[in-house]
């Protein structure tokens, strides 16, 4: 009778509560970043049984204008994935920038990522180091940063189009990194999504 009521006492419990724990890397759990409001823990979410979904388990939208982008969006650019992108939210010198339009960024982003719709993008490199000439800006010395461009997922054009229209308008290529994956493969794995303003 004893052993009966422990199995259903574990039955009870909440699948989550079951879960085996989910890292980051076998040797990290979680991370904190720097954000505009205070540090925010980045870790996976932590219930095995977790789904992706609403729109981003949809795989297979029309192209236009849903079509698969390229991993090196722009020659010089480097493509980088989730560490990457963990690395570079904890480097001071480095900004992570959310592609998308506003209230897309609004709707969760990922911790500490600024957001930079990709229709301001070259209109915005001063606030990256670069400065203003008469045609266009002057991106170049120690002071310039390097920057991490990501949106909604492999198939979204707009940070590779941010991406060419920085380096257009003079920001070097070579600062530029491309989280090709974006908000879908940073939600596929589990990771902390925060609204944007609120951690991002």
């Amino acid at each position: 009778m004893r052993k009966m009521t422990l199995t259903l006492a574990l039955l009870a419990l909440p699948a989550a509560a079951l879960a085996d724990p989910v890292g980051i890397t076998p040797d990290m759990m979680s991370v904190s970043v720097p954000t505009a409001t205070g540090m925010v823990e980045i870790m996976r979410n932590q219930d095995n049984d977790n789904r992706l979904s609403g729109d981003w388990t949809l795989t297979s939208r029309p192209c236009p204008n849903f079509c698969i982008q390229p991993m090196v969006p722009a020659p010089g650019v480097t493509p980088v994935g989730e560490l990457e992108v963990i690395a570079a939210l904890q480097d001071e010198d480095t900004v992570v920038i959310d592609g998308r339009v506003r209230p897309e960024f609004e709707a969760g982003t990922i911790p500490g990522a600024v957001s930079v719709p990709y229709t301001e993008a070259a209109d915005r490199l001063g606030e990256l180091g670069c400065e203003p000439d008469f045609d266009g800006w002057i991106c170049d010395g120690e002071g310039v940063a390097r920057v991490v461009l990501f949106c909604n997922g492999p198939w979204c054009g707009q940070s590779p189009t941010a991406a060419r229209r920085m380096i257009e308008a003079g920001f070097p290529a070579e600062n530029i990194s491309y989280y090709r994956g974006g908000m879908q493969s940073w939600q596929m794995l589990g990771l902390t999504v925060v609204p944007g303003g609120a951690g991002g």
